[in-house]
């Protein structure tokens, strides 16, 4: 196939664009500067679509559909702000902090959280759903770096760069529903993991304050994510 033929030209949000043909929607309205809000999406990690706040409306689809995993069409044409798209955006984020323990005000992270922050840019200024509260663990045994669980999202952004980029594969999720949860190894301690190279990787993906590095204080907590692109672009012209 010609490169000519693997481009398709779309609208979003009225803008014609164009993206190759396995590109997602997400790919294309980034390199636009259309935002659209996501937590579990990050550049140099497999797409999941697992918080779904990158849905999207496409004309001719009743359902939502989540930009991160929906790769460009010919002539399709997508609306990435709405009413129905900031409706269900509000509700989702707000259930996501229901879930778990999210209260800004006590949290490590407040301040340099990427939830916090979409919760800002969504215009969120109270929760509408009562908080489950659930006392999670607190796993604390690492050498240099610490989980609360109570403020995980299940994003897996760790899972992944622990799969994909430092290759060892450490974390994955247990359980299903509101009772899953990511876990070392087989759900042992994370300081006796026989497989962790403690690397921090997982620790700078994480999109909220669920791991951090022991001793650091908020204004140290800037997390550094820019080896990702790098890494995984390494990695596929070594294969």
């Amino acid at each position: 196939m010609s490169p000519i033929a693997s481009v398709k030209t779309l609208s979003i949000d009225g803008h014609d664009v164009t993206g190759r043909q396995e590109e997602t929607i997400l790919d294309v309205a980034r390199q636009n500067n259309i935002f659209i809000p996501r937590l579990c999406e990050m550049d140099g990690l497999s797409d999941v679509g697992a918080c779904r706040l990158c849905l999207v409306e496409i004309k001719g689809q009743n359902k939502l559909l989540p930009a991160c995993v929906t790769t460009v069409e010919e002539g399709m044409e997508v609306t990435t702000d709405s009413e129905r798209l900031q409706n269900y955006r509000r509700m989702i984020l707000e259930l996501l902090f229901t879930e778990r323990n999210h209260v800004c005000s006590v949290c490590v992270s407040n301040g340099h959280c990427e939830m916090q922050m979409l919760g800002q840019r969504l215009g969120i200024t109270h929760v509408h759903f009562p908080y489950r509260y659930p006392k999670e663990d607190v796993d604390a045994s690492h050498d240099r770096f610490v989980i609360d669980h109570n403020r995980c999202i299940l994003c897996t952004r760790c899972v992944r760069v622990c799969d994909e980029i430092e290759g060892a594969h450490t974390w994955d999720v247990m359980g299903r529903g509101i009772d899953a949860k990511v876990i070392t190894d087989l759900n042992e301690p994370w300081g006796t993991s026989e497989t962790c190279t403690s690397c921090g990787k997982c620790v700078h993906v994480c999109p909220t304050g669920a791991l951090f590095e022991k001793g650091r204080s908020v204004a140290e907590m800037l997390k550094r994510r820019q080896f990702l692109p790098y890494l995984t672009l390494m990695r596929k012209e070594n294969e």
